[in-house]
Order: C-alpha cells, then sequence, then structure tokens
C-alpha cells in the first residue's frame, strides 16, 4: 500500500485529477460545451456561406467572433473578480443556449443579418465565461496540478474538435442546421447543470466588491502594467497573436501557391496539426508539473517559428506534414503551459481581469494579423508571411523568457 508521502509526490495526471469531483465536473462542462461548438462552427460557416455565397461572407463570422472580445472583455474580466465566477459560467451557458435555439427559428436561418447578429451574442457569452473558468481552475487544484489540468481540457477540446467537425457535417446534410444548432443549445444547457454542483473554496472577497467599475478597471491595467512579468507574457502573447492570425487563415494559400498542393492534401495538413495538438499535451504531463520552467513556456514558441521557416522552405508533402505535427505540438503545449504560468502568477482577486485582458490581446493582434497578412501575400508573397511569423514567433520568447528570468531575481 502506497505512503501518503508517495501519493503526494507522485507526479500529477489526469486519470488522478479526474477523481477529484471539482475537477471533473469543471473538465465534463467544459468538454461538453466543445462538443456543441464542434456542430455550430460547421453549421455556422455553412449557413453563411449558403447565405452570402462568398468566402468574405464567412470570414465576417470570424470578425463577428473577435468584435464582442473588444468591446466586452474589461467589463467581463471585472465581473468574473466581482461576482461568483461559477454564477457568470453558468449564466453565460444559459444565455448562449438561448441564442443558439434562436438560430434554428426559421426566421433566423433565411438573415444573413440575423446570424451575424446571434454569432456576436455566443461570442460575448463566451467573452463572460472565458476568463471565469480560467480564473476557477487555479482554485480547484494545487498549483503544481496545472499543467495536468489544463492539458486535460486542452486534449478533451482538440479531440472534440477533430472527432465531431465531420460528424457535424454529416448532421447538417443528412437533416438540415436546426440539428446542429440544437445540439450546440443542449450541450450548454447540460454544461450549466454541471457546473451547478461545482464548488470552488475561494471567492472574491467582499471589499473588491465594493469598489467601484472603473476603479476595478484601473486597478487591473495597473498590476499588467507595473508587473514585469505580466508585462512581458503579454507582449510575448500579442506578438504570438500577430504571427498565428495570418499564418493559420493563410495555411490553405500556402498549401496552393507554395506547395502545389490539392485539397485532400490540405486536408492531411489540418489532420496532422490536430494528431499534434492532441498528443502534444500528454507528452507535457510526462515531463514536467511545473508552470515556471521557461523552456516549456516558450520553447514551443520556438519551435512554432522553426516550423514557420521549414513550411515557407520545403516543398515536399511528408515534410509538411511532419513541420505541422510539429506545429501541432508546439501550438497545444505552449497554450497549456502559458496559461499554467498565468494561472500560477495572477493574485486569486485579479485572475478575471487579466485573463480577459490577454484574450483581448491575443484577439487585438489576431485581427491585425488577418488584415494585414492578406496585404502582405499579395505583394511579397506567401512565403514572406511565414517567414515573418516566424521571427515574430521568436521574438514573443525572447520577451517572454527574459521576463520569467527577471521575475526570478527580483
Amino acid at each position: 500500500m502506497p505512503k501518503l508521502d508517495d501519493v503526494a509526490d507522485a507526479r500529477p495526471s489526469l486519470r488522478g485529477l479526474l477523481r477529484q469531483p471539482s475537477y471533473r465536473r469543471l473538465w465534463a462542462a467544459r468538454t461538453v460545451s466543445q462538443w456543441g461548438d464542434a456542430f455550430n462552427t460547421v453549421a455556422l460557416a455553412l449557413l453563411v456561406y449558403s447565405l452570402t455565397g462568398s468566402a468574405l461572407g464567412v470570414s465576417g463570422i470570424v470578425v463577428a467572433e473577435i468584435i464582442p472580445v473588444l468591446l466586452l472583455a474589461p467589463f467581463a474580466g471585472a465581473l468574473a473578480d466581482r461576482l461568483p465566477r461559477v454564477r457568470v459560467m453558468i449564466s453565460a451557458d444559459l444565455a448562449r443556449a438561448a441564442l443558439a435555439f434562436a438560430l434554428a427559428l426559421p426566421f433566423v436561418d433565411s438573415s444573413v443579418a440575423a446570424v451575424y447578429a446571434v454569432a456576436v451574442g455566443l461570442s460575448a457569452g463566451a467573452v463572460f465565461f472565458n476568463p471565469a473558468a480560467q480564473s476557477v481552475l487555479p482554485a480547484i487544484v494545487r498549483e503544481r496540478d496545472l499543467v495536468a489540468a489544463n492539458s486535460g481540457l486542452w486534449t478533451a477540446a482538440v479531440v472534440s474538435q477533430v472527432a465531431l467537425a465531420p460528424l457535424a457535417g454529416v448532421v447538417v446534410a443528412a437533416s438540415g442546421y436546426r440539428w446542429a444548432f440544437w445540439i450546440n443549445a443542449a450541450s450548454y444547457l447540460i454544461s450549466a447543470a454541471i457546473l451547478h454542483r461545482l464548488v470552488v473554496p475561494t471567492v472574491p472577497r467582499e471589499g473588491d466588491r465594493r469598489s467601484s467599475w472603473p476603479a476595478d478597471l484601473r486597478e487591473g491595467i495597473a498590476v499588467l502594467t507595473r508587473d514585469r512579468l505580466l508585462r512581458a507574457l503579454a507582449t510575448g502573447q500579442f506578438l504570438a497573436a500577430l504571427s498565428a492570425g495570418a499564418t493559420g487563415a493563410l495555411l490553405v494559400v500556402l498549401a496552393r501557391e507554395h506547395l502545389q498542393l490539392g485539397a485532400s492534401d490540405y486536408g492531411l495538413m489540418l489532420g496532422a496539426i490536430g494528431l499534434g495538438a492532441a498528443t502534444g499535451p500528454l507528452l507535457l504531463t510526462r515531463l514536467t508539473d511545473n508552470p515556471r520552467q521557461p523552456g516549456y513556456v516558450f520553447g514551443p514558441f520556438v519551435l512554432r517559428a522553426a516550423v514557420d521557416a521549414v513550411l515557407a522552405t520545403v516543398t515536399g508533402l511528408v515534410s509538411s506534414l511532419a513541420a505541422l505535427i510539429a506545429y501541432g505540438i508546439g501550438t497545444s503545449t505552449g497554450a497549456v503551459t502559458f496559461n499554467s504560468l498565468l494561472q500560477a502568477e495572477t493574485p486569486e482577486r485579479l485572475r478575471g481581469r487579466i485573463f480577459a485582458s490577454f484574450d483581448m490581446l491575443w484577439q487585438t493582434g489576431r485581427l491585425l494579423s488577418l488584415l494585414l497578412g492578406g496585404l502582405l501575400a499579395d505583394t511579397l508573397g506567401i512565403r514572406a508571411v511565414y517567414y515573418l511569423g516566424a521571427g515574430l514567433l521568436l521574438a514573443a520568447a525572447a520577451v517572454g523568457w527574459s521576463g520569467i528570468r527577471a521575475n526570478r531575481h527580483r
């Protein structure tokens, strides 16, 4: 029979975390919600394309998802720090369930304006849900469990996307858009029911609730700008977003113009990224449980930079697929360790505001990257986009690494 000390010193694992009721409920709620999101993403893109008949119309969905983050993130973060975070998450789920049901109404699926409006509403719900969920996790697991806990959430999300997106296409083709939107709405209701029983041991202090909204917003901005580590992480996040927005959206252009690949080969490229993204966190949990190791936080940035440079240089399908598997591993492990470090370093009473600010930085950088990346590809060629993306990721790694080292010395 193992001793208590041996159990305490054992490396954290997803299996062990799922034995804890609080984490199991959070994991189950977010996973079920991801199942619905997979159906919603596919159905929404197909519906908008059927209504507009243009790629520009489908791109408008991306813009509709970004705008609420830019407008509402500061308010959402402050709300997550003022109110019980589980209540914020449940309210966001219920609101999104109502909007998802609205997409199945006859007058909605015949109006592109109504579809865009509902897409904005669904994104707004996520703006409130995400910082609250990110803030809850470090309150229900130990710091050394953060890497494994985030790995479990990330893997479930990636597997859901890879496995259910094709099924969503089959459902739409066989039964129409409404069934996909009903499935999404049901997933939010199930998530809310699971979260209703989630108990979080720490809550925002009363003193914080009595402060004014402007004071809350000023405090969040002050902490983000004055704390050297958080400032470095924010800068790294923005630089990475400037890279990833264009390289991710323009991968199909790289496949057709530089790699000279067809549509089926492009599908293999997306599958390679998904394979790497699903396996990355499983490898990570075997290597570390320390969220403060700079090599594991920013090494993935360097790996992704190398992949961007390779993709802009090589022309073979096999080498491209191998590079994209590595890219998926770098994306998933980088997201897990970055979030774990941010959760470990951010004071509990400020987590909502800090995570909302990082969401806003990411989406701002992503939007700028989407706009500028297309112009750069048209003027200098698609390879220039990927070489520049590699440089931005290296800069992000350097800034973040220096921030961690400075924080250690301090």
